[in-house]
């Protein structure tokens, strides 16, 4: 139950603190959809996100209407494509089949605009181990399928702790990633695409949202934000020991996990789809204070990025886990706190003022929920150099047995000192300076990393 003086905590959240639900995430499992005949396919995919998404846009509108909580985002997330495409384009010639298989991610992008959902996840490859022909295809596609489209999300796994990293899969991914930035205005494709280890199924944030094939049918997962909510708490407790802070921002958590179930489980009734997951992430905005680099600011340290950047985003990553594990009943997703270059006007202040590196925000994955977010590099990086990222960022996953990401945007014609727009919740990135020295002939050696010892654990 909640009580008169939760809710008045929850109005000011909202007003001042930039508290909202940054996404209600529809899951549609696409594998009843399955035909040989590629333009039978695709109708079949259509006709599916339609139906059973045709609503959540005005449902979402009306449930925050009526408990006055802003949703930001509405999305659909569904059975990456790979899994559905592949007996249509068999017996096709590789170009054709290539073309044909954006056609698909064009299917979803019509599909997400007669909806109007804001973006649309799913058009991805799990290729964790090796890559069959068809993943192969879908990977290779993903350049000209984002220069078709406007609302249609990528991810491809590359690495998990219990098979290793496919590192074949990682250098083709850095030239699919040159390629994106190439053929896309701003390199705006890149945003959209996502590099995983580990990547979770149920996960409601674009651009890695999948309906895993572990999913029932459909569902409703939500994620929740608040950087500004506990930015606001910290700022409070100046002088406080480490653990009493921890623990107020564990109880934060704990209420703001609690809005986003309530959402979550009204959209679910009002559709009369089961209720998922709520994803407990800090997701930062370009908004004034929406920052997970001014909370870190807050406990402490006069930049992000200084010494003992590492050590604040651990505790405020565990400290939002625990909370938010209390204050829902399934958590799921990625959950924790995001650390978005671009999206976090924290975190841009910072590469400017020279506090933050690409180096140091390698480091700060090691704790954090996802990855290397949405930095812009010079566009001149060879594909190399953009593998080796992935590849770092991939070990740090798969060594530490956690999910980690790399969305990074190689911007045409940009370098060091400049700065690229992506407008809206994306916002603007500073180009941010990578290592000049080569990793070609590593990153050309192919093949599969094995698995790490601990991953014997049956």
């Amino acid at each position: 139950m909640y009580v008169p003086e939760e809710i008045l905590e929850t109005v000011r959240m909202i007003e001042y603190e930039n508290l909202d639900i940054r996404t209600v995430t529809i899951g549609i499992n696409l594998r009843d959809c399955v035909s040989e005949d590629i333009d039978t396919l695709r109708e079949n995919i259509y006709e599916k996100i339609v139906s059973k998404a045709r609503d959540l846009v005005e449902i979402s509108n009306r449930v925050s209407k009526k408990y006055g909580i802003p949703i930001v985002t509405k999305r659909v997330a569904v059975t990456p494509v790979s899994v559905v495409v592949g007996g249509a384009i068999r017996d096709m010639e590789r170009e054709d089949a290539i073309k044909e298989c954006s056609k698909v991610g064009e299917t979803l992008d019509r599909a997400a605009r007669d909806i109007e959902v804001d973006f649309i996840g799913g058009y991805s490859a799990l290729v964790h181990k090796d890559t069959t022909w068809e993943e192969g295809i879908l990977i290779d596609s993903i350049p000209y399928m984002m220069s078709k489209t406007k609302r249609v999300c990528s991810s491809v796994n590359v690495a998990s702790t219990r098979s290793g990293i496919n590192m074949s899969a990682v250098k083709r991914m850095g030239e699919v990633i040159k390629e994106t930035g190439e053929m896309t205005e701003n390199a705006v494709g890149c945003t959209k695409l996502v590099v995983f280890a580990n990547a979770p199924e149920d996960n409601p944030f674009m651009a890695g949202a999948f309906h895993g094939v572990g999913e029932g049918d459909v569902v409703i997962n939500v994620g929740v934000s608040g950087p500004g909510v506990v930015r606001a708490v910290v700022e409070k407790l100046k002088g406080v020991d480490i653990g009493t802070l921890y623990n107020e921002i564990k109880k934060t958590a704990f209420k703001i996990t609690r809005v986003g179930e309530l959402i979550g489980r009204e959209v679910s009734k009002e559709l009369n789809v089961p209720f998922g997951i709520v994803d407990i992430s800090l997701a930062p905005t370009p908004a004034r204070g929406d920052s997970v680099a001014n909370i870190l600011e807050a406990m402490g340290l006069e930049r992000c990025g200084t010494h003992g950047t590492t050590a604040a985003l651990a505790i405020l990553n565990d400290a939002v886990k625990k909370g938010g594990a209390m204050g829902a009943s399934y958590v799921g997703g990625l959950s924790g706190a995001f650390i978005p270059v671009s999206e976090d006007a924290g975190m841009v202040r910072a590469v400017e003022d020279g506090a933050l590196s690409l180096d140091k925000l390698e480091a700060m994955t090691s704790v954090c929920s996802v990855g290397l977010d949405m930095i812009a590099i010079p566009g001149k990086t060879p594909s190399s150099t953009i593998a080796a990222i992935i590849a770092d960022e991939m070990a740090i996953g798969v060594i530490n047995n956690k999910t980690t990401g790399v969305r990074i945007i190689p911007v045409p014609n940009k370098d060091v000192g400049d700065y690229v727009d992506f407008g809206g919740l994306l916002g603007r990135a500073p180009i941010m300076e990578v290592n000049n020295y080569s990793s070609e002939e590593f990153i050309n050696r192919g093949g599969r990393v094995p698995s790490p010892i601990h991953s014997l654990r049956n």
